[in-house]
């Protein structure tokens, strides 16, 4: 993936990969959310899981399984087909993905409005 990181890249921006938008900007905003949504693993069925905190890259969420960086998955939220990720991380904040194609700016405003954070009390 370091070669990804490195090259340039001629995708469109509706249809960009995730590796080109963190060479162009490493800092895309992360939202605070509490969304119920379906995960699947290759070759697995999906289970629940919370997404809690999206971007327009990626997201994380809390699921309690262990998976390796660089493991395909697809995440389905509310009203949405399912979209290709890629796992990032897994650690004790959850399980972080980084989405094939960007979302849309438009689709990220309709889920932090539906799905605001929980607050500490309510969880």
């Amino acid at each position: 993936m370091t070669g990804l990181l490195t090259q340039k890249t001629t995708n469109t921006p509706n249809m960009i990969a995730y590796a080109y938008a963190a060479e162009e900007d490493r800092c895309a905003t992360r939202y605070g959310v509490a969304i119920p949504a379906r995960l699947r693993f290759s070759c697995s069925s999906s289970f629940t899981v919370e997404v809690t905190n999206i971007s327009l890259a990626g997201f994380a969420c809390d699921a309690l399984l262990t998976m390796h960086p660089g493991t395909r998955c697809w995440l389905t939220l509310p009203g949405l087909g399912a979209m290709e990720a890629e796992t990032v991380r897994n650690d004790e904040r959850g399980l972080g993905c980084a989405f094939t194609k960007l979302m849309s700016p438009a689709v990220i405003d309709r889920f932090v409005a539906r799905y605001p954070e929980k607050d500490v009390e309510e969880a």
